[in-house]
């Protein structure tokens, strides 16, 4: 059976159909889910093995980026989120969606409620809109086993994509192996260095998971870096389109579940 994903759906969201496609591509079975029918009970996210927050700017990003519809998930769909978390299910969050996950708390902890961390404005002081480098770290994300060390190129497109806590949080982020991918230099080291960090993300952070390993977030957009003509430099050869990986690892994983 394909596991059916929800892709999450609110105003100013605009890399649903990218990450439609992305997850159709590897064997899931996608379905556009705006916000409004969740909170009035037309669509229920216990239906869906995969909940899926693209990037955009929801709601204009009001305030700080995600903050309002992170404020409406745990305001108006708090007991889904939970249900759907205790049952093992899978979270992505791709950068806006990366920080609607962080604004709720569900990442890196899973404090549904609380943060613990936030996505800062760049220290660039300006949008960053380019391709850059990640490698796929050892963490509790277990499907994404076989792809640790591998080295992605793949585009960041935002404003506010600094990760950023306190030195005991961050500590224990990396106690608890929660970061699994961070941004690398072109010898594929993690790097604070500008511009192959774009942000000045503390420890060289691009995505994380909670405690579980089934809950994912990362600044980055590997819905973007799906097809080899996606890349920027594609013509030139020795180029590869690995963002796949992510959609694929989840639906395999999802189905085994």
């Amino acid at each position: 059976m394909k596991p059916k994903v929800c892709i999450l759906r609110a105003d100013g969201i605009n890399c649903d159909e990218e990450t439609f496609y992305a997850f159709e591509k590897f064997g899931g079975e996608p379905e556009y889910v705006h916000i409004n029918q969740l909170r009035s009970k037309i669509k229920h996210l216990k239906n869906y093995q995969i909940l899926a927050i693209p990037g955009g700017f929801a709601y204009g990003d009001d305030v700080v980026s995600g903050k309002i519809l992170a404020t409406e998930l745990v305001s108006f769909l708090k007991d889904q989120i939970q249900e759907f978390v205790s049952r093992k299910k899978l979270i992505l969050g791709i950068c806006n969606g990366f920080q609607v996950l962080v604004r709720t708390g569900l990442l890196p902890f899973n404090h549904l409620g609380e943060m613990d961390a936030t996505l800062a404005q760049n220290e660039s002081g300006h949008f960053e809109c380019r391709f850059v480098k990640i490698k796929i770290q050892q963490s509790c994300a277990i499907f994404l086993k076989p792809y640790v060390e591998q080295v992605i190129d793949i585009s960041v497109n935002h404003g506010e994509g600094k990760f950023f806590s306190d030195n005991k949080t961050i500590s224990k982020i990396e106690k608890e192996n929660l970061v699994f991918c961070r941004y690398v230099d072109q010898n594929g080291r993690p790097t604070q260095k500008y511009p192959p960090n774009p942000n000045g993300a503390l420890n060289a952070i691009a995505g994380i998971t909670d405690p579980t390993g089934r809950i994912l977030g990362l600044m980055p957009h590997p819905e973007k870096i799906i097809e080899l003509t996606q890349h920027p430099n594609w013509r030139r050869g020795n180029v590869s389109a690995k963002g796949g990986l992510i959609f694929e690892s989840m639906v395999k994983f999802a189905q085994q579940s």
